[in-house]
C-alpha cells in the first residue's frame, strides 16, 4: 500500500506541476503597403519597344494598386556608340497616381510612340 501511494502522490505531483503556462501577449498584425510603384523599360530598337510592353500590361499594374499610389514609368532608349566611346541613349519619363489611370496612360501611348519614332528617325 505504500509503494502505492508513493506512486501516486509522484504521478499526481508530475502532473500539475507539468502543466504549461497560459501565456498572455498581444498579437502583432503587420501590413506592407505600397507607395510607389515604378516601372523602367531598356530598349535598343523600335521593334524592342514594340515586344517589350503593351499598354494593356500599364492599365493591368495600375488597376492591381491602391488609390492614390505614385505611379512613374520610364523607357531608356539606347542609341550607337559616339565618337568619345560611350553609348547614346534618350529617355522618357512620366510620374502620375494611381487614381489619375487615364491621364498616365496616355502619357505613356505618348512616350511609346516617341521611343517608336526616335528609332525610326535615327535611320
Amino acid at each position: 500500500m505504500k509503494n502505492v501511494m508513493t506512486s501516486l502522490v509522484l504521478l499526481l505531483s508530475i502532473f500539475s506541476f507539468g502543466q504549461s503556462k497560459s501565456l498572455n501577449g498581444m498579437v502583432v498584425q503587420k501590413t506592407t503597403k505600397v507607395e510607389n510603384i515604378s516601372i523602367i523599360v531598356t530598349v535598343d530598337s523600335a521593334m524592342d519597344v514594340e515586344n517589350s510592353f503593351k499598354i494593356e500590361d500599364i492599365k493591368k499594374i495600375i488597376e492591381s494598386s491602391d488609390d492614390d499610389e505614385i505611379v512613374s514609368f520610364k523607357i531608356i532608349c539606347n542609341g550607337e556608340t559616339m565618337s568619345n566611346g560611350k553609348k547614346s541613349n534618350l529617355s522618357y519619363k512620366v510620374e502620375g497616381k494611381s487614381n489619375a489611370e487615364g491621364q498616365f496612360i496616355k502619357s505613356v501611348e505618348k512616350i511609346r510612340t516617341a521611343a517608336i519614332n526616335y528609332y525610326h528617325n535615327k535611320d
